[in-house]
């Protein structure tokens, strides 16, 4: 009789959108004076919450992140370094752990019988992190958002588009980027920063 193997947890199942290209990722990776360099931030924690800011559930989920909730477009709480929250409009905000942290229990429990949302979205959005010198160059390409830092300072975050893409834009460090599109376009957004990097491989032409 045929022995089954037994699969104690699904994590083993698991495979991240972008894992079929952490070579060519790897592969594009740029050094020197106009370094750049892609990776993906696999199997983080992505909650989303909505509350009406001034309810009782607002003030509880603002609770029970630990960091609060953002008051304004662009706005982060907290940082890339633990759990951050996001703000996606007044009432709608996303709460972000690159440890892939189980938060759901806590915010739940924290909404309780107020009124709000919180909803697992951890395999909606493709994380992606494009850091080095020539980072926001390699993002001005396509991204029609003013990144100067006098616009888009470190730890701020806003919904723009990418190589006509939909994706959220976090700028984590002063040369790091959080980029976050759909997991259902991750290929193409791969496959679109590995070419816009290319052209910092070569020495400028002056």
């Amino acid at each position: 009789m045929a022995k089954h193997s037994v699969i104690e947890s699904t994590t083993e199942l698991r495979r991240s959108p972008a894992a079929h290209l952490d070579q060519l990722m790897a592969a594009a990776t740029v050094t020197g004076q106009r370094a750049v360099a892609l990776r993906e931030i696999a199997f983080s924690t992505q909650i989303s919450l909505r509350a009406v800011p001034g309810s009782a559930g607002h003030q509880a989920l603002a609770q029970a992140t630990g960091v609060g909730l953002p008051q304004q477009v662009g706005q982060v709480s907290g940082d890339v370094s633990g759990t951050a929250v996001l703000w996606l409009g007044p009432d709608e905000f996303s709460v972000f752990n690159a440890a892939g942290e189980d938060l759901s229990p806590t915010l739940e429990a924290a909404l309780a019988e107020h009124e709000g949302q919180v909803t697992d979205l951890s395999a909606n959005r493709t994380v992606l992190e494009l850091t080095g010198q020539a980072a926001s160059l390699v993002l001005r390409k396509s991204c029609p958002a003013d990144l100067h830092p006098r616009s888009f300072a470190v730890n701020q975050a806003i919904t723009t588009t990418l190589a006509n893409v939909p994706i959220l834009l976090w700028r984590t460090t002063e040369n790091g980027w959080y980029l976050m599109p759909r997991a259902s376009f991750t290929e193409h957004v791969v496959h679109w920063l590995v070419d816009a990097m290319n052209e910092f491989a070569s020495e400028p032409v002056i």
